[in-house]
This record gives C-alpha cells, structure tokens and sequence, in this order.
C-alpha cells in the first residue's frame, strides 16, 4: 500500500467499500482508527460515489419503523408462554414419578435377593414338619435340654 498524509496508510476502494457497506455512509460511524484514511479516499470520485451509495441504504434503513405490538399479539405469546410452562410441568412431573418408579423397583429388587439369600433352603416334601417349624428351623426347645431338666 502507498503511504498516504500524516503516515497513514491509503485505503483502497476495495477496503472503503466494505466499510462503507458496513458502519453506513456517515463516517463518523466507522471506527476510529478507519475514519482518517477513509476521509483522505473520500475524496475521490470513486469514493464520492461509494459514499452516495452507502447514504441511500442509510436513509432506506432510517426510514423503516416497526409497529408497536398489539394487544392480541401480546396475549397470544402469553398464551403460548403459559402452555409451554403447564406442558414443562407435566414432563417433570412425569420424570419424577417415573424416577419414583424406578426406585421402588430398585428396593424390591434388592429386598427380594436379600430375602432369598437369608431364608434357608426349603425342605422337601418328604420331611414332615411340626407345629413349631419355621422357616428359620424348629422353635421348639431341644429334647435333650428337656430331658437334662427332668
């Protein structure tokens, strides 16, 4: 690049016009470090037209207005907003209960293998129990204990 007043570097139109199309035709708009060279290729008949260009786009845009919402629109997205709230509620709700499922499964799961791996084996068909048979053995006292005390 050709060095320009002041050392600064010249701008090329390449460069001033993707400035211009970006911060507008005002450059008081571009950034500071831009604005001196960008005035030096101002200047210039190529410059003049870039910058005539950007200004028409300025106005265009300065003169599009939005509308202020109205009252419909505003109760519509509120609407939306509750129903999107009430169905979020129902999913945790739904998460939760199925969150509760899971753990009630996880302790019958776990109180059913503690079961099977206290209670003893069960005894075959074949042996007659007594009245005082349990699952743990005979609650009865032991018939030599009985015998000692008589």
């Amino acid at each position: 690049m050709a060095e320009g007043s002041r050392n600064e570097p010249a701008m090329d139109a390449k460069r001033f016009a993707a400035l211009a199309a970006a911060y507008g035709g005002d450059l008081r708009r571009w950034p500071a470090a831009e604005r001196m060279a960008g005035t030096i290729f101002a200047q210039r008949e190529a410059g003049l037209a870039i910058l005539r260009h950007a200004g028409t786009l300025d106005r265009l845009l300065d003169s599009y207005g939005v509308e202020t919402p109205g009252k419909a629109l505003h109760g519509a997205i509120l609407q939306a907003a509750g129903r999107h709230l009430v169905q979020r509620r129902r999913r945790r709700f739904w998460w939760l209960g199925l969150g509760l499922a899971g753990i009630g499964l996880a302790g019958a799961v776990a109180g059913l293998a503690l079961v099977s791996i206290v209670t003893p084996e069960v005894q075959p068909d074949h042996y007659v129990l007594d009245a005082d048979a349990t699952a743990f053995g005979n609650a009865s006292p032991d018939r030599d204990t009985i015998e000692e005390d008589l």
